[in-house]
């Protein structure tokens, strides 16, 4: 790869190798070597700007989870060497709450949570990078509902105020795959959040789909597939839809794999998952992973932070959200 190390053979190479020397060895510094130093990071509910948040971030997540694990369920690919390549990099972390941590004392119980971080890569560094961490199933599994933890996060912070997103290194500022599935599964997706139906589902689903959703769950069929996203877009059925990246793999002998990064702008009008409605500007920012064959998703993994979706639905009134 142009600019890259020797040592990688390939993006998804890069990432896994990477990745377990600043995670699974300990190896925190490398974040420098690895990390441009002024890379732009996105969570649902901050932005941040340089390495030393990412150290800073990385530190406190071991202190709390020290044996916390970084397991690669899958790496989804776009882009190229000339314009730089997109990683979507799905994780499935064990870990054990044995330290302090924004979630409050050790309480020693066992987690199992997903994150999705999608990452441009250009000259063996990261540059740029979303990620969107099941922080409700953390939230959990230890204990503690994901309403009572966004007011207490509010009231520690003063009210969620989230800077913008910098644009994306050009020239690669989005990609969107013309990949028949890939395209079938944005259009989903839209009419999921703009006109809350969820009758497509039954056409592009295999009807056994499993789905990973937020909160830790999986649920097991077109029916309750709906039942989930009836009461996700149903506390907000004023919603805007946008795709910010979409790609499709097909890998030989493997499910064709779509990754889609996409966001939601909607007002908290409606009743659902996210309790009565409260009228606050609500934007969500998630990654979703999905296995294609003959045509139709077998296995779907949504991820979202309930954790930021409740915190800016009980944001006061007169406080400013992002």
């Amino acid at each position: 790869m142009k600019g890259f190390d020797p040592e990688f053979r390939d993006l998804d190479h890069y990432i896994r190798v990477i990745t377990d020397r600043i995670w699974e060895g300990r190896r925190i510094d490398d974040i420098r070597r690895y990390y441009s130093h002024d890379c732009a990071v996105e969570t649902p509910s901050s932005v941040s700007i340089g390495t030393a948040p990412v150290i800073d971030g990385t530190r406190a997540t071991l202190a709390a989870f020290p044996d916390r694990r970084l397991l690669a369920e899958d790496i989804i690919i776009s882009g190229d060497e000339v314009c730089g390549f997109l990683s979507s990099h799905r994780i499935l972390s064990p870990m054990t709450h044995a330290g302090a941590s924004a979630f409050g004392p050790p309480s020693g119980k066992g987690v199992l949570a997903r994150t999705i971080a999608d990452c441009v890569c250009i000259n063996n560094r990261i540059v740029h990078e979303w990620l969107v961490r099941d922080q409700a199933a953390i939230a959990r599994q230890i204990g503690l509902r994901e309403r009572d933890v966004a007011q207490r996060w509010l009231n520690e912070r003063g009210g969620m105020a989230k800077p913008a997103m910098p644009a994306a290194p050009a020239p690669y500022v989005s990609f969107v795959d013309r990949h028949e599935l890939a395209q079938h599964y944005a259009a989903l997706y839209r009419r999921l959040w703009t006109q809350a139906d969820t009758s497509q589902l039954a056409s592009s689903c295999h009807e056994q789909v499993i789905a990973a959703t937020p909160g830790g769950e999986t649920v097991v069929g077109v029916p309750a597939l709906a039942g989930f996203w009836s009461a996700v877009v149903g506390s907000f059925p004023d919603a805007q839809f946008e795709v910010e990246h979409l790609v499709a793999n097909a890998r030989e002998g493997r499910a064709t794999s779509v990754a889609m990064r996409w966001r939601a702008r909607a007002m908290h009008t409606g009743e659902g998952r996210f309790g009565a409605p409260r009228g606050r500007p609500v934007e969500v920012l998630g990654i979703s992973h999905a296995d294609f064959e003959q045509g139709r998703i077998v296995r779907e993994w949504v991820l979202m932070d309930d954790l930021a979706i409740w915190m800016q639905v009980l944001q006061p009134q007169a406080a400013g959200v992002c």
